[in-house]
């Protein structure tokens, strides 16, 4: 009956902290190339070049685009989430104490999703604007008109993500957040912060870098940067009883790759 009673408990916690994950983890996994149920420590996001169509003479070969095709291979590595859950303590405690700890390693597992994607974003060298001043409609439409000379996609999947600070400067634009520009469905405060401006959905987050004051933001298109995962969040409960605890892990492999470069500006913006 105990075996049962334990099984029960484990296989409860792991349906909690992966609904915990996927609701409360990574803010920026769906915003880029995601490959799943990878073998091996390492993959390959393919980056395709352009093709250039011309023409052909009468009965003549049909001319060859020879788009390159670049490898990018995305190395992965493993990480673990983990912590102690007192039997006693959970007798004493008004709280969850199991939903607590599933809940906090769905965060940490979503901050290191997110660290990574950003260490790939922050490698972009294509900057709009000087870091001498924060975001202005100025740096904005900057990047917008990088985006655009370098054919950049305006096809719904390109992301903008930005600071705190930064977001609360995009409020001060009246192209972003007045009604009479957006129309009331697009207002930044309309269910949740994230808003589409620019043919771009703008996301605010906290976890970007701070380098030398500024903070670097990233505008950027979905298949510029790849994710891939070895494995989704997994959850190993093991009964201490030397401890008279619970230890409760929560691991993943995953890594991040910067896969083309021109599809990143980067926006870095004085704090």
């Amino acid at each position: 009956m105990s075996t049962t009673v334990a099984n029960a408990f484990v296989k409860q916690f792991e349906r909690e902290v992966h609904e915990a994950f996927q609701r409360m983890g990574s803010k920026l996994r769906n915003t880029v190339r995601a490959k799943n149920n990878v073998r091996g420590a390492s993959t390959v996001f393919q980056k395709v070049g352009k093709g250039t169509a011309s023409t052909k003479a009468r009965h003549g070969q049909v001319p060859v685009m020879n788009v390159e095709h670049e490898p990018v291979e995305c190395l992965l590595a493993d990480y673990y989430a983990g912590d102690w859950v007192d039997k006693m303590d959970e007798l004493k405690t008004n709280i969850d104490e199991r939903q607590v700890i599933a809940n906090a390693g769905a965060y940490a597992l979503g901050r290191k999703t997110d660290e990574l994607i950003i260490l790939e974003l922050d490698k972009s060298a294509n900057h709009a604007g000087a870091a001498t001043d924060g975001l202005t409609k100025a740096k904005v439409l900057e990047a917008f008109e990088k985006m655009g000379n370098a054919d950049v996609p305006d096809d719904g999947q390109r992301y903008a993500v930005v600071g705190w600070k930064q977001w609360s400067q995009l409020l001060g634009i009246d192209e972003f957040a007045n009604s009479d520009y957006v129309g009331a469905d697009e207002l930044p405060w309309r269910g949740t912060q994230a808003k589409r401006w620019l043919g771009t959905l703008w996301v605010p987050h906290s976890g970007l870098t701070l380098k030398d004051g500024a903070r670097l933001c990233h505008w950027y298109h979905k298949t510029a940067v790849g994710h891939a995962s070895g494995a989704d969040v997994k959850t190993d409960v093991t009964w201490h009883g030397d401890r008279a605890s619970h230890f409760v892990n929560n691991m993943m492999s995953q890594g991040a790759c910067l896969i083309d470069p021109t599809g990143v500006v980067t926006l870095r913006c004085l704090e």
